[in-house]
C-alpha cells in the first residue's frame, strides 16, 4: 500500500550529525559569502519541496535587522510527530545529517534539497536557530544554539505557544561569526536566486523583504509565464530573431521542460536546472539537450539544401550561436556532483532529455519553416566566421608560439608539480622584479605583464589572440582557452594550482585587476569555477612605532584600529605601489604562505556575473551609466 502522508514516520535517519561545523565548505562549498547566502538558499529548496509535492504556494524571505535571516512558508509543516528515536520528527531534521522526508518517494515525488542536510546543516552553522510549526491547529516551538537544542521537550514531543488553523513553517536563524568570514547577507545574489525560483514554478510566489534599509525593500516574484519569461528576461536588451520556444514532455519519470530563443549575437547563453537547482557546472541534461538538438539541426540543413553532401556537419557551436536556453528537469532521485549541486551526473537524464527534445522540437519546426530557416542562417553565419578566425587562431598560436620557459617575460619555478606550484601575475618590471627577488623560485613562478592588457569583452577574437600579454598567459598557463567557436581548453593540463593577481592597492591596480578577471571569466572560466583565481592583498600601511613590533596595516579600518589601540608615537610608511616595497617586505606580506592574504574569487551566480561583465567592460554605455549612478554610494575612492 503506497504511503502519501507526509508525518512523523515520514522522517528517515541515515546516520549523525558530524563534523559540519568542524568542515562547513563540503556542506555549503564555502565560509565565504557564497556560503553564507547558500545557508538561505537550503531552507528555501525545502519550501520548493513542498510547493513541488502540492502543498505550499507562498513562500517569505525576510533579512532581519540584526543580521539573521527568516525563511516562512504554508506548506504543512515539518512533522512534529513522535518519530520512531524517541524524540520530535523536527527535533530529528534539525540535529541528523541526512534526515528529512526526501528519502521516502512517497512523501517527495522530486526534491532539490535532495541530500537532507538542509536543515542540521543551517541548524549546526548558526549561531541560533528559531523554529515554528503550525500544523494541527497548534503553533510548536524549537530552538537551538549552535546545533545545539535549548529547549526541553515535554515527553519528547515539543512545546505549543499557539493556535492557528493555518499551517507552515517558519524558520529564524543568525550565522554564527565563528564559522563565516562574513556574516552581512548579500541581498543582490538573494533576490536573482529567489526570481530564478518563481520563473521554475510559475504557481509559486516568492515575497522578499530587506528590512535592514529604511524603508525596507519588499519585492514579490510570481512569474506566471514560467521559464518563457525567465528567456524573454534573460533577452530584455538584445534583439531576439523571434519568440520564445517552448516544449514540455516527460520520459522514464522524468519531467522535461525547456525555453530558447535565438539572439543577434554571437555566443550562447544555456542553463541548467534539476529539481529547481540551478547547476553552475551543465551536467547530463544540458549535454543531452545539445547533442540532439546539433542533429537534429544538421538533419534539417541536409534536407533544406544549406549543408551539402561534400559539407562538413554544423559543430554545435556553430548551432547554438545566439542561443539562449533554460533546461529545466524534475527527476525522482538525482546524482549531483558535489553537495552543492554545480554538475547533474545522471545518465538516464541525458537520454530523456534527448528524447523529449528531438520530438518536440522536430513537431515545432515542421510547422515553423521560416523560424527555423532564421535559426540556420545563424548557424551559417557562425560556421563560416569559426573557419575564418581558426585559422587566424593557428596563425597566431602556433607559428609566433612562445616556448614555455623562455618567453622573455615568464620567471618560472623549479617544481613541475601543479599542485604545489602557483604563478602571480604582476604589473609592471619593478614590482615584478622585486617579486622575483623575494620569491620562493621551488614553487612561485613570476609573471609580470607591461600596462593594461586588452578589455577582451570590447574586442574580436583575432584581437584577443594578438595581444602579447594574453598570449603569454594563456601559454604559461598551459591550459589553452574556450570561447564562442570552439573550446580548446583542457583544465588538467594547468601548470599552476594558484593564479594570483598582484595588483597595486590604487584604482589603476583595480582596473588591471578587473581586465584580467574578464579574460578569465570570458575565456577561461573553469580556472574560476574550479578555485584556481586569487587576488592577492598587499598592505597599504607599515605602522613603525618607536618601542615595540612593526606592523603591516592592509586597509584604513585597520590603521584607524591600530591608532586606537597604539599607545605611543608611531611612524607611518604608505605603500603606493608593490614597486616601493623590497623583496623583503614583499615577501612577508604578499608572498610567503604563511603569512600572506588572499582573496579566492568566486561566482555565485552566474547569470548576473555575465551580466555584469558585459555591463561594465561592454560597450553600451547607457545601462553602465545607470548602474554608476545607482551604486555610486558603494565606490571607494582613491584620492
Amino acid at each position: 500500500m503506497s504511503k502519501t502522508t507526509y508525518d512523523a514516520d515520514s522522517i528517515a535517519v541515515l546516520e549523525g550529525l558530524e563534523a559540519v561545523r568542524k568542515r562547513p565548505g563540503m556542506y555549503i562549498g564555502s565560509v565565504s559569502r557564497k556560503g553564507l547566502n547558500h545557508l538561505i538558499y537550503e531552507i528555501v529548496d525545502n519550501s520548493v519541496d513542498e510547493h513541488l509535492a502540492g502543498f505550499c504556494d507562498q513562500i517569505y524571505v525576510y533579512l532581519e535587522k540584526d543580521g539573521s535571516a527568516t525563511v516562512s512558508d504554508n506548506g504543512r509543516g515539518i512533522p512534529v510527530g513522535m518519530h520512531s528515536k524517541g524524540i520530535s520528527a523536527e527535533r530529528v531534521v534539525f540535529t541528523t545529517l541526512h534526515a528529512g522526508g526526501k528519502f521516502d518517494d512517497s512523501v517527495y515525488k522530486t526534491s532539490g534539497g535532495l541530500h537532507g542536510v538542509g536543515s542540521s546543516v543551517v541548524n549546526a552553522l548558526s549561531a541560533y536557530l528559531d523554529v515554528q510549526v503550525a500544523r494541527d491547529g497548534q503553533i510548536y516551538h524549537d530552538r537551538y544554539e549552535r546545533g545545539v537544542p535549548v529547549i526541553d521537550l515535554e515527553d519528547g514531543l515539543l512545546p505549543v505557544i499557539g493556535r492557528s488553523k493555518k499551517t507552515g513553517t517558519t524558520i529564524n536563524f543568525l550565522p554564527d561569526n565563528e564559522i563565516f568570514e562574513k556574516t552581512r547577507f548579500k541581498e543582490d545574489e538573494i533576490k536573482s536566486r529567489l526570481h530564478e525560483t518563481a520563473y521554475l514554478n510559475p504557481k509559486l510566489t516568492i515575497i522578499f523583504e530587506d528590512r535592514r534599509q529604511e524603508p525596507a525593500e519588499h519585492i514579490e516574484y510570481h512569474e506566471e509565464d514560467g521559464i518563457i519569461g525567465f528567456v524573454r528576461d534573460l533577452n530584455r536588451n538584445k534583439e531576439a530573431i523571434h519568440d520564445p520556444i517552448y516544449f514540455k514532455g516527460e520520459s522514464e519519470g522524468i519531467t522535461v521542460e525547456a525555453a530558447f530563443q535565438y539572439v543577434n549575437e554571437f555566443h550562447e547563453n544555456v542553463l541548467g536546472f534539476c529539481n529547481n537547482i540551478y547547476n553552475a557546472e551543465g551536467g547530463t541534461h544540458i549535454t543531452g539537450f545539445k547533442t540532439m538538438f546539433t542533429t537534429v539541426m544538421n538533419n534539417y540543413a541536409r534536407e533544406l539544401g544549406i549543408l551539402k553532401e561534400k559539407d562538413g556537419n554544423f559543430t554545435g557551436t556553430d548551432i547554438r550561436n545566439g542561443m539562449t536556453a533554460v533546461i529545466s528537469i524534475k527527476h525522482p532521485a538525482p546524482r549531483f556532483e558535489g553537495q552543492t549541486k554545480t554538475k547533474l551526473d545522471n545518465q538516464d537524464a541525458a537520454k530523456a532529455t534527448s528524447k523529449v527534445t528531438g520530438e518536440e522540437i522536430r513537431l515545432y519546426f515542421d510547422r515553423n519553416l521560416e523560424v527555423l530557416k532564421n535559426i540556420l542562417a545563424c548557424a551559417e553565419k557562425a560556421a563560416k566566421i569559426r573557419r575564418t578566425e581558426e585559422r587566424a587562431k593557428t596563425n597566431l598560436l602556433t607559428k609566433q608560439k612562445f616556448s614555455f620557459d623562455s618567453n622573455g617575460k615568464l620567471a618560472n619555478c623549479e617544481s613541475r608539480n601543479p599542485q604545489e606550484c602557483e604563478i602571480f601575475i604582476v604589473e609592471g618590471d619593478s614590482a615584478g622584479g622585486s617579486a622575483k627577488t623575494a620569491r620562493d623560485r621551488n614553487f612561485q613562478a613570476i609573471l609580470p605583464i607591461r600596462g593594461k592588457i586588452l578589455n577582451v569583452e570590447k574586442a574580436s577574437i583575432d584581437k584577443v589572440l594578438a595581444n602579447a600579454e594574453i598570449k603569454t598567459m594563456i601559454n604559461a598557463f598551459g591550459c589553452g582557452f574556450s570561447e564562442g567557436y570552439g573550446n580548446d581548453f583542457d583544465i588538467t593540463k594547468l601548470r599552476y594550482n594558484k593564479i594570483i593577481i598582484m595588483a597595486d592597492a590604487d584604482v589603476d591596480g583595480a582596473h588591471i585587476c578587473t581586465l584580467l578577471l574578464t579574460l578569465f571569466y570570458r575565456f577561461m572560466p573553469e580556472l574560476i569555477y574550479e578555485g584556481h583565481v586569487y587576488i592577492a592583498m598587499p598592505p597599504l600601511y607599515k605602522a613603525m612605532p618607536q618601542r615595540g613590533k612593526e606592523e603591516y596595516l592592509y586597509d584604513d579600518k585597520a590603521l584607524e584600529k591600530y591608532r586606537k589601540t597604539h599607545k605611543g608615537p608611531f611612524t607611518l610608511q604608505r605603500y603606493k605601489g608593490l614597486g616601493e616595497m623590497d623583496a623583503q617586505q614583499l615577501w612577508e606580506t604578499t608572498l610567503n604562505p604563511e603569512t600572506r592574504i588572499l582573496k579566492l574569487v568566486e561566482i555565485e551566480d552566474a547569470r548576473m556575473a555575465s551580466d555584469v561583465t558585459e555591463m561594465l567592460m561592454g560597450t553600451d554605455v547607457p545601462p553602465r551609466r545607470a548602474f554608476i549612478y545607482s551604486h555610486a554610494q558603494d565606490a571607494q575612492l582613491d584620492i
